[in-house]
């Protein structure tokens, strides 16, 4: 009698999350509708069309659907063809965007379309998903979100192992009054600016570049 009892109850919060969601990014969109149009006019006027990024990101239960967000970087390439580096790419407007998280603002509609939440793991590339663990790629049991227990928790300052291990943490615990304190705790780490790069990168080393180590990634504190 537990089982279908336990089924319903995450019936009833997987709802509840989803109504949280809308109601949310619904209001702040029409709220940031002004900033919206205005970095979409900078990003227009400093790097052309189109003004937004998209790509092809794994989502729950690994479904890909296309991201996006306002375009940060060139898309200059060298003599061979490839892409040049970040760092070499990144506009400074970009640097500014990136700094204070507008560039993640167009993920609003990601949301509203039920693609992914206001909190989850962050939506990593395709590419990485033959290189997760089975215990990493659990990450992917829930949405995915625009912030998360990883972001608040040091970003891009993390290695791989401690963000992964983070977000398989949310996954196994998420709940309405978690999400609640990552989204209070959110526009703090944001204006700090904390973890907007890793150490010697222009954003995040790749996957296959472990990055710093912490010990114990552990449950969130209030």
């Amino acid at each position: 009698m537990s089982r279908p009892a336990a089924t319903g109850q995450r019936g009833w919060r997987l709802g509840a999350k989803r109504a949280l969601d809308v109601a949310l990014a619904g209001g702040a969109l029409v709220v940031l509708s002004p900033v919206l149009a205005v970095v979409a006019l900078l990003v227009a006027a400093t790097l052309g069309r189109p003004v937004l990024f998209r790509q092809l990101r794994p989502g729950r239960h690994r479904v890909a659907f296309e991201l996006w967000k306002f375009r940060t970087m060139t898309e200059a390439r060298g003599p061979d063809g490839e892409l040049r580096p970040d760092a070499e790419r990144l506009t400074p407007l970009g640097r500014r965007l990136r700094g204070l998280a507008l560039d993640e603002l167009p993920q609003l509609f990601n949301v509203i379309r039920g693609e992914m939440s206001l909190v989850g793991p962050r939506p990593l590339h395709v590419e990485y998903l033959d290189h997760y663990t089975s215990e990493q790629d659990r990450r992917h049991e829930v949405l995915p979100g625009m912030t998360g227990w990883a972001q608040v928790a040091g970003r891009n300052l993390l290695g791989w192992d401690d963000r992964l291990a983070l977000d398989v943490w949310y996954a196994d615990h998420w709940s309405l009054g978690l999400d609640l304190r990552i989204l209070a705790r959110t526009p703090a780490v944001v204006a700090s600016r904390l973890g907007v790069a890793a150490p010697g990168h222009a954003t995040m080393p790749r996957f296959d570049d472990p990055g710093p180590r912490f010990d114990d990634p552990g449950p969130p504190t209030a």
